[in-house]
């Protein structure tokens, strides 16, 4: 079988890391391999690729075969499309300068997309980040607002029974604070009825001392008579 280029996995679960490696066809996927000739790393956004640029042309024009993930990352580094200009300068359609300036041409423009693309990227991130943030914002100040009504509802709560309570107590204090007047009135009271007594007493007195003297002065008078 054909020499392949192909990635071994490398890395923890869920977190793979990957390197490009150049392998007999027939040996298992992570088994033994010829030569490393670069890493993959698709936690990364974007996907962060580092490849002996020379190497892989190497094993290419020697009839490696990479694998379809391998394919779209030489694709993407300029490999293939660095191959396929050698192979034009090979046939004699064109010069190694101009091969060259070919594919300086097409590595600026592949360059800018790739910019474009980080920025977009990186645009999209703030855009979520910020997203977040207003959203937690709008969560702690809901949080606020409502531990500020029940404080304040607490507050209103405590107001109300203090007022009760005061009102409750009111009534007392005013019962409290009337007792000195009734008991002047009381005492002004206790003394006209004496007065009022002393007079009816010195009345009923002159009354019986008067028919006592009366009866007295009767029979002498009949004897004078006689």
């Amino acid at each position: 079988m054909p020499t392949k280029i192909r990635l071994q996995r490398h890395g923890k679960k869920g977190r793979p890391f990957y390197h490009i490696v150049i392998a007999d066809g027939r040996a298992p996927r992570d088994g033994r391999f010829i030569e490393k000739i670069g890493t993959y790393n698709p936690i990364e956004k974007p996907a962060e690729i580092i490849l002996d640029f020379d190497r892989a042309i190497y094993w290419l024009q020697t009839g490696a075969q990479p694998t379809d993930t391998v394919r779209n990352i030489l694709s993407y580094r300029g490999v293939l499309y660095k191959n396929h200009l050698l192979k034009g300068v090979n046939k004699g359609a064109l010069s190694a300068e101009q091969a060259e300036v070919k594919f300086q041409e097409w590595m600026e423009a592949k360059t800018a997309k790739i910019e474009n693309a980080s920025k977009e990227i990186e645009n999209a991130e703030r855009a979520e980040l910020k997203k977040l943030q207003d959203a937690e914002l709008k969560i702690n100040e809901d949080r606020a607002a409502e531990l500020a009504k029940k404080r304040q509802d607490a507050v209103e709560k405590q107001v109300a029974e203090a007022q009760a309570k005061q009102a409750a107590e009111a009534p007392e204090e005013v019962a409290e604070e009337m007792k000195p007047e009734e008991k002047v009135e009381k005492k002004a009271e206790e003394k006209v009825e004496e007065k009022v007594e002393e007079k009816v007493e010195e009345k009923v007195e002159k009354k019986v001392e008067g028919k006592v003297e009366e009866k007295a002065t009767e029979p002498t008078e009949e004897k004078s008579a006689k």
